[in-house]
């Protein structure tokens, strides 16, 4: 069995200082480390229970296959905080048949990001009889 003691989602993007101005400065991701220097340098973000780790640089478009899903507290309010910020939504919040609430946004790079609120009468975080 592979004993698994931490884990990240790697992104090369074709633009490694846009990136780190999107993901830093536009969701407003916290720094977790950084590692190397100039613009080739990584730079690991925290994304909840996970990181995220932007570094070295792609030359290649992203194969499309590559989504990050985040939680949110309040999916509508970072709707609002992103289109101020200039970010391109590619759909705005909607409670989906399976009970969340979720919009879609694109890093500079084209990755799909998922921000997802969990209401508080969603079985993810109610459950009856428990």
């Amino acid at each position: 069995m592979v004993h698994v003691l931490s884990s990240r989602v790697l992104v090369r993007p074709a633009d490694p200082e846009r990136s780190r101005a999107f993901y830093g400065q536009v969701l407003g991701l916290e720094i977790f480390r950084e590692f190397g220097t100039g613009p080739e340098r990584g730079t690991v973000y925290f994304l909840g229970g996970g990181f995220l780790e932007v570094s070295g640089r792609s030359q290649e478009a992203p194969g499309g296959r590559l989504q990050l899903w985040m939680q949110v507290a309040d999916v509508r309010a970072a709707h609002e905080e992103l289109v101020a910020r200039g970010v391109e939504v590619l759909r705005p919040p909607v409670r989906e048949p399976w009970g969340l609430i979720e919009m879609w946004i694109a890093d500079p790079d084209g990755h799909r990001i998922v921000l997802t609120q969990v209401p508080a009468d969603h079985p993810l975080r109610y459950r009856p009889g428990i």
